[in-house]
């Protein structure tokens, strides 16, 4: 409508002219009325065929901003620059659109990827995004983490504060969907993310980590017990024999006899640490070369015949025939079968029977569906109570300390069969009932 009003305007001029004109008797009423209708219909042309490119033009100006592609020829009249400098316009934001389009795809990926759960909130606390590692960390209860009062506090002083102050740390204890302690970094943010939220939050999964700096604390304090006291007893004897038993040769027999024993624990406490520590080195590394497992628990019956037999204990020994080489580092698979077999004696009755067994596992079950063997050791023992069975392989962790000390155990060797177990890649599996007996079953992998 606009350029209809100022085309009329335009075309006014001339007519107006020819009007004064007419009245004023210079020019005839006839031509001067033909030249005014010209004028004017010339103008109303001309002002419909400038609204009929712009509006084309607007239309080009839409697709451009779409990144839709600019139809040739030019459906205006307006010339092959307008069309040059559409087309450029149409191009450039062509690109920009693909290159948002990019940057969009690289965010989401990036966020979805993380390895720790991630969770974009908006500033009113509202979940916009969450990230795979926290949707499988979480799931439902992603709701119930947020609601800890410590993360709640966090995100409070990262609103706060602003994008430009350092991230919120809290450290949660999370209830759900099972417990673990976790580390929660909030982060505020200057301009939100695509789909909206302005605050990240990252929770970092530190259970195993404060498990391991909880364990490593309590093998430092347990194996610092276990050499102060056959140390104590040590400096105890030795004071006595240069004090009150320097000239009593029997009590002098007596406490050497101790100190021996006391050098002894000490002795296998040292192995026990040394041998653990290097298995734990090499843990990662799978073993190479193949074991005959029959040949191994053999090996061990006859070094063991000697303790066998002070404890009058009888032995079922029954491979089954035409089992399969494991992979596996033979001196480890010894210490294996030592370490379960010199429990089985130390800790079965006295005068009863040790069964050892070895067949192929079943692929169903308890034990993993692949193939493998399963090398077990049976006592008659006392047993042990179940809420005692998932911590049998701590280090140092006992039952009875006073009767683990009496037989000579160190409390490690239990923790050095599980390394070893686990270096190649395998389950050890303990069952065992108060006065039923213990059985210990170590599956191993065929191949």
């Amino acid at each position: 409508m606009l350029l209809i009003r100022v085309t009329a305007a335009i075309a006014g001029v001339p007519v107006c002219a020819l009007m004064i004109l007419t009245a004023l008797g210079q020019a005839a009423p006839g031509p001067a009325l033909m030249a005014a209708v010209a004028v004017t219909l010339s103008g109303l042309g001309l002002a419909f065929v400038w609204t009929s490119d712009l509006r084309a033009l607007a239309s080009l100006l839409h697709l451009a901003g779409t990144g839709e592609a600019v139809p040739k020829p030019l459906p205006i009249s307006l010339g092959s620059e307008v069309l040059g400098e559409v087309q450029q316009i149409s191009a450039t934001l062509g690109e920009q659109s693909a290159l948002v389009d990019r940057l969009l795809r690289v965010e989401e990926s990036i966020v979805e990827r993380l390895p720790d759960p991630l969770i974009v909130l908006s500033p009113d606390r509202t979940v916009r995004r969450t990230n795979a590692a926290a949707r499988n960390a979480f799931g439902d209860d992603m709701p119930a983490v947020l609601r800890h009062p410590e993360l709640r506090t966090a995100i409070d002083r990262a609103v706060a504060a602003g994008a430009l102050a350092a991230p919120q740390l809290a450290d949660l204890r999370v209830p759900v969907p099972f417990p673990r302690e976790v580390q929660a970094m909030v982060v505020a943010l200057d301009s939100p993310l695509a789909g909206g939220g302005g605050v990240l939050v990252v929770l970092s999964d530190r259970t195993r980590e404060r498990a391991v700096e909880r364990m490593r604390a309590d093998f430092v304090a347990n194996a610092s017990h276990e050499l102060r006291t056959p140390l104590a007893s040590l400096i105890g004897f030795i004071e006595t024999l240069r004090g009150p038993a320097a000239d009593d040769p029997p009590a002098q027999s007596r406490f050497l006899e101790i100190m021996a024993e006391q050098a002894e624990r000490m002795n296998r406490l040292i192995d026990d640490l040394l041998s653990l520590s290097r298995i734990e080195i090499t843990e990662h590394q799978a073993p190479a070369e193949y074991v005959d497992l029959e040949g191994v628990v053999e090996r061990i019956i006859a070094s063991l015949e000697i303790n066998i037999a002070k404890r009058g204990v009888t032995l079922e020994w029954t491979p089954a025939a035409g089992l399969p080489r494991v992979l596996g580092d033979t001196d480890q698979l010894e210490q294996v079968a030592q370490n379960l077999l010199d429990n089985a004696l130390k800790y079965g009755r006295p005068g009863g029977t040790v069964k050892i067994g070895l067949a192929p596992a079943p692929l169903s079950g308890k034990y993993p569906a692949r193939p493998g063997v399963v090398l077990s050791f049976c006592d008659d023992g006392p047993g042990i109570p179940r809420q005692h069975l998932p911590r049998l392989t701590e280090r140092f962790y006992r039952v009875d300390n006073g009767r683990s000390r009496a037989v000579g155990g160190t409390g490690l060797g239990l923790a050095i069969v599980k390394h070893i177990i686990n270096r190649h890649r395998g389950v050890l599996l303990i069952e065992s009932e108060a006065g039923l007996g213990a059985t210990f079953n170590v599956w191993l992998p065929v191949g």
